[in-house]
């Protein structure tokens, strides 16, 4: 059984991380600002500012300061300020014993896809959703709206969109899972790889070419991680490869190695790495809708 932690409520205390690669300092204090305009306390962890290599400073650093935020019960919600590349490599001694105890909201994407996985491995509930380093992009105010409603009041309306893609119709109910393709690939064989039985599992990705998607979508397969699922959502692939073959395409790749399987496949969801990127709650059921160019998922 998954559980929700606390929602929010004004003068709230909440934190901004870097858990992976580092982030401009200007970036971090702008979201800052707008957290505080939403009613919230902020505070900034240890390395918010650190710099190594490509990392918001070397592991122990950013080991140290993620759980000391997970830790301390005065802190309600967890905004990881960007992806990147990092967070895979503190994840196995990250010690999530106080946070089961008194969970809190932890938001995030891209990178930080295994992090809400170890989250929900441990039945808790996460959010994939809009992190400070996407908060001021064009297109991301509808995103922050229904994560704020999200974290205050608990809800979040029917998502609806069109596609110019083909779907593969039907209905869905279950918990929803996923994130990056990319991460959840890496996962695979480890501690923090997914049980996708009886889940709708939502994709995304970035800066991939359609071959390397080819293979990791394969790579799922042969795993057992799409034999029984109820449903597939597929959001943003942001700036893919073609490599001048664009008669082959995600959703050419996508059906093909779903074409025995029965259940519902939407393609151009509102997720992934460019705005909008609707926020999704890690772990919780939803009904999901698929038309031949359209879908919409809501909370059950």
């Amino acid at each position: 059984m998954i559980h929700s932690p606390p929602f929010l409520h004004v003068s709230d205390k909440v934190g901004i991380i870097p858990p992976a690669s580092k982030i401009t300092s200007d970036k971090v204090l702008n979201a800052k600002k707008l957290l505080e305009s939403w009613g919230l306390e902020v505070v900034l962890s240890s390395n918010y500012n650190s710099s190594y290599f490509d990392f918001a400073g070397p592991d122990p650093e950013r080991l140290k300061a993620l759980q000391a935020f997970l830790d301390d019960r005065e802190i309600k919600a967890v905004f990881c300020a960007r992806g990147g590349y990092g967070t895979s490599r503190i994840i196995d001694k990250l010690n999530l014993d106080q946070f089961s105890k008194f969970p809190k909201w932890v938001i995030g994407f891209s990178d930080i896809t295994i992090l809400l996985n170890k989250l929900f491995l441990n039945h808790i509930s996460s959010i994939h959703g809009p992190m400070p380093m996407n908060f001021f992009e064009d297109h991301a105010t509808e995103s922050l709206k229904l994560l704020k409603q999200i974290l205050f009041e608990g809800n979040c309306p029917e998502i609806e969109f069109n596609t110019l893609s083909l779907n593969r119709p039907g209905h869905a109910e279950g918990p929803v899972v996923g994130g990056n393709l990319t991460i959840l690939i890496h996962c695979i064989g480890t501690a923090t790889q997914l049980d996708t039985n009886g889940k709708i599992l939502f994709l995304e990705d970035v800066d991939e070419k359609l071959y390397k998607i080819d293979r990791m979508i394969l790579h799922l397969k042969r795993a057992g991680m799409l034999e029984n699922l109820k449903g597939l959502i597929i959001g943003h692939f942001t700036r893919i490869d073609d490599q001048g073959k664009p008669e082959y395409s995600l959703t050419d790749i996508i059906l093909e190695h779903t074409e025995e399987y029965g259940f519902p496949i939407c393609f151009g969801a509102p997720v992934g790495h460019i705005m909008p990127n609707y926020p999704v709650i890690i772990g919780r059921p939803i009904i999901l809708d698929v038309k031949l160019q359209s879908a919409s998922f809501c909370l059950k």
